[in-house]
Parts: structure tokens; sequence; C-alpha cells
């Protein structure tokens, strides 16, 4: 009796080792997943709630058997709300990590240098991750970057942000202007600098563009900048076609054609480089520039000097089909 006893002492101890190794293979062996998996948990979300999405999103074979072994093997630390992505076969104790870690995963929405205002608004409200309604912010007062938000987080509070962001940046380098600088406050130099920003794609090139038009404001010469015919037609939008010569001597508030000085107020929000480069512009004699057919522009100190670089630029744009 005694001996077989310990044979089934000794087939229990087996059967528990077993039992035992398997749950904890279990806890630590590959997901049933073959690719990376979202799973949203939601705020207030119990374990077994929890659970339950992990499975219903394909990442756990069992809600039950997950619990049993997170409330053994997972640890103290709560798990977080969030939205996750959960790569391709892991496990359960991967799983449990990055709920308990809290790492969400980060949805971004990006504001390109130079865009106008009722762009951004097309594309906060375009976005299905984002909640509520908001107004076409005040143009030139957001700064072009791109920003994280939250799951189903109001437009309202990354639109906050992003007015933050400008003016957090206005009053970094406001102080920081050098003496050539010819615009007199912080407004004046977001009005420039959108301009700036239209007028060229090439970073390169800010700091020059932002010189001739020092020189063209400082001497009382028009700024004639395309972009601010385009602006009061489409607020900033491309216009689709080429300018008319009515708009050309459309006097209103932002055509610098009719105009000397700055328009009322910006035509796009600016990057920081562009704003940089009106606080900071190149020291130059050159009072025009026009486009040289490689992306740039040429620049030049005359009318005369500058009409023939124009004229250059027409005949690009004539063997290209353009004109």
């Amino acid at each position: 009796m005694r001996k077989l006893g310990m044979i089934v002492v000794g087939l229990a101890a087996l059967l528990l080792l077993i039992v035992g190794g398997n749950f904890v293979y279990g806890w630590n062996a590959q997901g049933p997943s073959q690719r990376d998996v979202t799973v949203v948990i939601k705020a207030g979300s119990s374990l077994p709630l929890a659970a339950k999405s992990l499975e219903k999103g394909g990442v756990i074979k069992s809600a039950d058997a997950f619990v049993t072994r997170a409330k053994i093997l997972g640890g103290s630390t709560s798990i977080k709300a969030g939205e996750f992505m959960i790569p391709a076969g892991a496990s359960n104790a991967d799983i449990m990590s990055i709920l308990q870690g809290g790492k969400a995963v980060q949805k971004m929405v990006t504001i390109p240098e130079g865009m106008p205002s009722i762009q951004v608004h097309e594309r906060l409200m375009a976005n299905d991750k984002l909640t509520g309604d908001v107004a076409v912010p005040a143009e030139g007062s957001l700064l072009p970057d791109t920003y994280a938000f939250d799951n189903k987080e109001p437009r309202a509070d990354v639109l906050k942000r992003m007015q933050a962001a400008m003016t957090q940046a206005l009053g970094e380098l406001w102080p920081k202007r050098s003496k050539t600088a010819v615009v007199k406050t912080p407004q004046e130099a977001v009005t420039l600098a959108a301009i700036v920003e239209k007028e060229t794609a090439k970073k390169s090139e800010l700091r020059k563009v932002a010189g001739v038009y020092s020189n063209r404001l400082t001497k009382g010469m028009m700024l004639q900048a395309d972009p601010t015919i385009i602006y009061p037609i489409t607020k900033g939008k491309p216009l689709g076609r080429r300018i008319r010569q009515s708009e050309i001597q459309a006097v209103n508030d932002y055509n610098t054609y009719s105009m000397t000085g700055l328009p009322k107020g910006p035509i796009a929000n600016p990057s920081r480089a562009a704003i940089e480069a009106v606080l900071n512009p190149e020291t130059t004699t050159a009072l025009y520039f026009v486009a040289d057919g490689k992306g740039g522009h040429v620049f030049s100190d005359t009318l005369k000097e500058h009409q023939a670089n124009v004229e250059k630029w027409y005949a690009i744009r004539r063997e290209r089909g353009e004109m």
C-alpha cells in the first residue's frame, strides 16, 4: 500500500507539473494573430472586458484563459485605456505588458508649411478619429507641424495646440530678430512670412526672398506677390488657372499689385523657418526674382535684368507647353 501511495503521489505531482507547465507555456507561447492588429480598450474597461476585445480582435485564443493567467502571472499593474497595436504572434505576456505600459497608438495630423486655414479646417473635419466641430481658424494663427492626438479627441483641443505652438514660436523668435527686420510687430512678421512661404518651396531661398521683400518695403515699392492676388479669390486654395489681368488690377486689402506695404493679414500659416527668415532676412541688393524653371528662382537688382529673366522663364514655359 505504501508503494502504491507513493506512485499515486508521484503521478499527482507529475500531473500538477504538466498542468502548471502548460499554464505558464500558454502565457508565453506565440499568439494566434498572423498580422499586426489594432485593439481599442475603452476607458473604465475591466480585465475581462478587455480580454473579450482581444479575443474578438483575434490576438488571443480565449478571453477566459487570458484572464485566469493574467491574474496569476500578469503582475499587479492595472491595464490602461487606449488604442494599442498588438504585433503579429504576440504572446499573452506580451499583450499584457503592452496594455499595462499604456503605450497607445499615436494618431497624427500634419499641417504642411504654408497651408491656408480653410484647408486646415477641411483636414481636421475630414479626420474621423476626431470629434466635434470647429470654425475656420484665423489665418496665420497656427504653426504648421505634425501633431499627435488621442482617439476621439475634440478637434477644438487639437486646434488649440496648433495655435499655442504658433504663439510659443513667435514668443521665442521675435526677441531674436535682427536689426535688418522691417516688420514692426509679430503679426506683421507672420503676414510677410506667409508671402515668403508661398513664393518659394526651397528652404535655402527663404532668407533671400525675405531680403528682397524687405528691400521693396523699405523703398516703398509694391511687393507684387502673385499669391496675394489669389488669396481673396480662393482663400488660399490653388487657383487652378492663370491669373486674369482684371485680378491683377483688383483693389482689395490683399492684392500687393495694387497697394504698397503689407496685406491686412496673412494669406496662409507660415512655418517657423519662414518666420525666422523674415526676422533675419538675407542682406541683398536684389529687388526682383522670377522662377528659374528648376524649382528655384533667379534674382536681380534692376528691372531691366528682371525683365530679361522673365523672358527666359516664359521661353521655358512655352517649351513645356504651359503658354
